[in-house]
């Protein structure tokens, strides 16, 4: 440590003091040996600076193309807003830095043109200025910084105490973000790569699948390629895997529209799993917005990481199925004020990140330790241009915005006319893309599910809630239930909103599995290293009469059906479903609810479930229902139901009916019931098709029992119906011996024991 710094840290009389102890001269000791040896190496390696032209402060980033006279190099650019001085650090294959100042400075972006600096280049940057973190500025040189705008990292994130900022093993932990940590960070991070954008994309052809018709798996770019046995494994858990054959068949043969990525933006592993031997799993600590993680490449990672993933990309387009990234605009990993510095809190940490009244402390809406400050135009400059380049040069076709009211927060709270809203609402680019909200952050006034502007769609947890709880019997009555089914109403429409605006979902990376939902009351998440105390125990969830995997064959027969009826009952709602990876074939987690640390077999989808009948079963029954929604228009609604004809002759487009026949009264919906039937009408579904004509369907009966006895169902005879075709019966393990049955209206028919009955009219 520097004596200005020791002194600034020690005797400043307005604030807290550093004891001096044994502890801390002996920490002081360590940060000197370790200062004396870091300059003895870089005089030894000492290279000169190449010649550093003004270049141009547009575009942010490395950029390489052919400068003035025809020379070939690349274009630097970093807002750093109040620093006091930034030095572009270049690294030969051998780590050798040189460091090149740049000095030109414009609307507080330094830039500068390095002649002869190609493709596959690594890079930081070293940014000057105060040090002062009472009043926010954590300026400090011997931090190497990573490009917020790198579009490729080479290199691993491992956290020891150099990287940090401060003194990370101050003894007194209460003020040890202040003391500053002087030791070089450059030997222990990652590095920026040049890399040369020379993709058109003129031979990709983007499905463009319409909302309405779109049907979303959601998937983890490495848990869902590890074990798979007919890819090859050295492109297991990467990019290429994705876009090999073998998994994409597995994607058409389901019958999804849209694969959504778990975070692919390159991030860091937190401190605290480091510590215990784990790694951040899902990437919810994102730290390079442009950079696709290098960890999920086959083909290296100075750059060739970003052909891989627009290989992966059009592959996937090939096949018919769009790309949506999971992204976290919300926090970076640099956590909070006793978090590394890696890149944005060195770069200008008051002009990033929201700090409480108490610039030394963060404030913290997402529950990570950090908050990006969206108001500043720096930052929200920073998210759309990597929004518009993950669309226009990575080929994506949506985003999914974790924690997304964050985003949505002015000053203080979630403003639904905040300036990312509305930047979004106007770009050209990103209003054409899918757009899903996770409408929910954990400061005060945060959920916000319904709420979105029209052009978003969002995750429906309500949904996910009164779908488990009827199946689990927790129902007080059918009224949430009734919404969920048809569309959300009560939530979306609004605004010109339409069904698709609700993504339904029942279970998600976050929580159980499907299998474990009917399998666990309880989380199970010691593995995890925190005393089981992490993940939520609000799952709504019943193991079925035994906590954890059984040998009793009646408990195992009823949680196969009842997987058979939370499935069907997603893919016939109207919204947008969304199914995650391996619930289809029966996946287990264990029972962990929170597995964003576990990268082995208990995040993983087991491939080898398909090998056995039982699972292969449920997963041709998803097939089966997938292929059922997308062959009948009354299951992919675009309009709201009206609960009225749209003909005079015609009949209403949505009822009702109680178990002895009889359409539903007010009363009916306010009493406690596991039984209900759902009558969609496909004479008149509103709308036109792309020739202007009129959009008919057949019309369906769904009855869905959640009951522990068989119950007697009477059928609505004319006008709604003078036979029906039996269609699909979730009692029965195999379907196919379900379809084909005909019954006349009016009868009484026998609903199995927790059983949905989907009936086609047929006259």
């Amino acid at each position: 440590m520097s004596s200005a710094a020791e002194q600034e840290a020690v005797q400043d009389p307005g604030r807290e003091a550093v004891p001096h102890t044994d502890a801390v001269a002996a920490v002081r000791a360590e940060i000197a040996e370790a200062q004396r040896t870091e300059h003895a190496e870089a005089v030894r390696a000492a290279t000169p600076a190449p010649a550093v032209w003004p270049g141009a402060p547009m575009p942010l980033g490395a950029r390489f193309r052919v400068g003035p006279d025809g020379v070939a190099g690349t274009n630097f650019a970093l807002w750093a807003g109040g620093a006091e001085a930034v030095e572009l650090c270049l690294f030969d294959e051998r780590g050798v830095e040189t460091r090149c100042p740049l000095t030109e400075l414009t609307h507080e972006i330094w830039h500068g043109f390095v002649p002869g600096v190609r493709p596959g280049r690594r890079y930081g940057y070293r940014v000057h200025g105060r040090w002062d973190p009472w009043t926010g500025a954590r300026w400090n040189a011997a931090k190497l910084l990573l490009d917020p705008y790198a579009r490729a990292v080479d290199g691993t994130f491992g956290l020891p105490p150099e990287v940090y900022g401060h003194v990370r093993d101050w003894p007194d932990q209460h003020v040890a973000d202040t003391v500053r940590d002087d030791r070089d960070s450059a030997p222990y991070v990652p590095k920026g790569v040049v890399v040369h954008d020379d993709d058109d994309w003129v031979e990709d052809r983007r499905p463009k699948t319409p909302w309405a018709d779109t049907v979303i798996y959601e998937l983890h770019v490495r848990g869902f390629t590890k074990l798979h046995p007919d890819i090859p494994p050295a492109l297991r858990g990467t990019y290429a895997g994705l876009a090999h054959p073998a998994a994409i068949e597995h994607l058409t043969r389901l019958g999804v529209t849209a694969v959504e990525l778990l975070p692919v933006h390159q991030f860091a592993h937190e401190d605290h799993l480091l510590r215990r031997g784990l790694h951040n799993y899902w990437g919810y600590n994102s730290i390079g917005y442009f950079a696709p993680h290098a960890d999920y490449s086959a083909s290296g990672t100075a750059g060739q990481q970003v052909g891989e993933f627009k290989r992966m990309v059009r592959a996937l387009h090939g096949a018919g199925i769009e790309v949506i990234l999971d992204v976290v605009y919300n926090h970076t990993a640099e956590a909070g004020e006793l978090g590394p510095t890696l890149s944005l809190r060195g770069i200008d940490n008051r002009g990033y990140y929201r700090l409480q009244h108490d610039p030394r402390r963060y404030a913290d809406y997402t529950g990570c330790g950090n908050t990006l400050h969206v108001v500043q135009p720096q930052v929200l400059r920073l998210i759309t241009d990597s929004l518009r380049y993950w669309v226009t040069e990575m080929g994506v076709d949506g985003f999914r915005f974790d924690l997304a009211a964050a985003l949505a927060r002015s000053m203080h709270d979630v403003d639904m006319l905040s300036p990312f809203l509305a930047v979004i609402a106007q770009d050209p680019v990103l209003r054409r893309v899918k757009l899903i909200a996770e409408p929910w952050d954990v400061g005060s006034g945060g959920y916000q599910v319904g709420a979105f502007p029209p052009m978003w769609t969002e995750w429906n947890d309500r949904y996910r809630d009164a779908v488990r709880d009827f199946w689990r019997g927790a129902l007080p009555d059918v009224r949430d239930l009734g919404y969920r089914l048809t569309g959300s109403s009560d939530l979306y429409a609004w605004g010109g909103r339409r069904p698709y605006a609700s993504v339904n979902f029942v279970t998600a990376h976050d929580g159980f599995t499907l299998r474990d939902l009917v399998s666990y009351e309880h989380k199970h998440n010691e593995a995890n290293g925190e005393g089981n105390r992490d993940g939520t125990g609000d799952n709504r969830a019943w193991n079925c009469g035994a906590e954890g995997e059984s040998d009793d064959a009646e408990i195992n027969a009823l949680r196969r059906r009842q997987l058979r009826n939370l499935l069907t009952t997603l893919l016939l709602s109207t919204g947008v479903p969304m199914l995650t990876a391996g619930d289809e074939m029966g996946r287990t987690q264990g029972g962990n609810n929170n597995a964003y640390c576990q990268d082995n077999e208990t995040g993983w989808v087991d491939w080898s479930l398909l090998a056995q009948p039982r699972w292969r079963e449920l997963t041709a029954l998803t097939a089966r229902v997938l292929r059922l929604r997308q062959s009948h228009p009354v299951l992919r609604r675009r309009a709201f139901f009206a609960g009225r004809a749209q003909a005079p002759d015609g009949l209403r487009d949505l009822a009702w009916f109680t178990r002895d026949g009889r359409e539903m009264t007010e009363g009916d919906w306010y009493a406690p019931a596991a039984t209900l039937g759902l009558y969609l009408s496909g004479r008149d579904i509103p709308g036109r098709d792309a020739r202007g004509e009129p959009v008919t369907d057949d019309s369906f009966l769904a009855v869905l029992h959640a009951g522990a006895d068989p119950t007697s169902f009477a059928l609505p005879g004319a006008p709604w119906a003078v036979r029906y075709e039996l269609v699909l019966d979730t009692s029965r393990e195999e379907q196919a011996a379900a379809p084909g049955t005909v019954v006349e209206g009016g009868t009484e028919v026998t609903v199995p024991a927790r059983s949905v009955l989907l009936l086609r009219v047929v006259e």
